[in-house]
């Protein structure tokens, strides 16, 4: 019953769209009626700015640390994975926004930060460096969810099957959440960072 809790409380959490809330009360607009469509910090740096952009980044990032520390004070590491996991699935799909939301990856770095900080840190650096030499941030994004898996799979850091499970997961969901992306990106046509 305390997971049940830890996962719907999570979610409610994640439901929170930074992105959302941040165009309402600064541009008055609905951010997911510009640029992408997307309710996430991509689309908030593209079509609100930067300030406003990493502004909503780092509430997404919050949302994730708070949502995890949550789920660990209430159920240990069980619960802190359980609260990650619920906690991107809140930001992909919040109920307070019918469901459409952003793609994940700033709660995932976040939530991963709080559970496996040393993973987490060198995947979001291989995942940057991609998108700067590729101006790709869907690629970096990718490659980061590919790296976290990879490392946690692996042992790197942490030798845990029930992380490498969570880690595999968010990467099916983030892979998801970028299909469209994924598909520029093999035609060619993805949009680059300065354009």
């Amino acid at each position: 019953m305390r997971l049940v809790v830890i996962a719907v409380l999570s979610y409610l959490i994640g439901s929170f769209s930074s992105a959302y809330v941040v165009g309402k009360l600064f541009m008055k607009i609905d951010i997911r009626k510009h640029g992408s469509g997307n309710a996430g910090a991509t689309n908030a740096v593209r079509i609100m700015g930067k300030k406003l952009g990493v502004l909503t980044f780092l509430m997404d990032f919050t949302k994730g640390v708070i949502a995890v520390i949550i789920g660990i004070y209430l159920h240990n590491e069980l619960g802190g994975y359980i609260s990650a996991l619920f906690a991107v699935i809140g930001h992909n799909w919040p109920i307070f926004l019918n469901f459409r939301g952003g793609k994940g990856i700033a709660t995932t770095i976040a939530a991963m930060a709080v559970l496996n900080f040393p993973t987490t840190l060198l995947s979001v650096i291989i995942g940057i460096l991609t998108a700067v030499v590729t101006r790709y941030v869907s690629l970096g994004s990718i490659v980061f969810l590919t790296v976290l898996f990879l490392l946690t799979s692996l042992g790197v850091f942490v030798k845990d099957p029930y992380l490498t499970a969570l880690t595999a997961v968010l990467a099916i969901l983030g892979y998801y959440r970028h299909r469209e992306n994924i598909k520029r990106l093999l035609a060619g046509n993805e949009n680059r960072i300065g354009r």
